[in-house]
């Protein structure tokens, strides 16, 4: 997995309990799913259409930087499904794993649109051709 975003954890961030608000890192994770499928599909217009379950393994606290990887775990026909890890980028502690998320590209009406991707490509190959 990549990992393609880091975040520092402020006051902000935090919950009562003086963690790291759920919602706030939902939001996040769903900001860098939107981000890294934009690029890989070269689409600006996407949306989420599902996030599965999601695991809290750990905290995170004020100070702390958090990392979110992304990494492909299929293409469809006009979505890509994505898993993600947040972790620690200190301890490398996983923070919470989200299995599957599921982006739609969408043409100028908002329709699911074919993309016609295979496979995952970086901005590096894109740049050589």
């Amino acid at each position: 997995m990549r990992f393609h975003t880091r975040k520092w954890v402020k006051p902000e961030d935090l919950n009562p309990n003086g963690t790291l608000f759920g919602g706030q890192l939902l939001a996040w994770i769903d900001e860098e799913a939107a981000l890294y499928t934009i690029i890989q599909l070269e689409n600006n217009r996407v949306v989420t259409k599902y996030m599965s379950e999601i695991n809290f393994m750990a905290k995170a606290v004020e100070g702390d930087i958090v990392e979110i990887g992304m990494e492909v775990q299929k293409f469809g026909r006009s979505s890509i499904t994505l898993n993600c890890e947040v972790r620690n980028m200190r301890t490398r502690e996983t923070i919470i794993t989200v299995e599957n998320i599921i982006m739609v590209n969408l043409d100028e009406n908002g329709l699911p649109k074919a993309h016609g991707k295979t496979k995952t490509e970086f901005i590096k190959d894109r740049l050589a051709e």
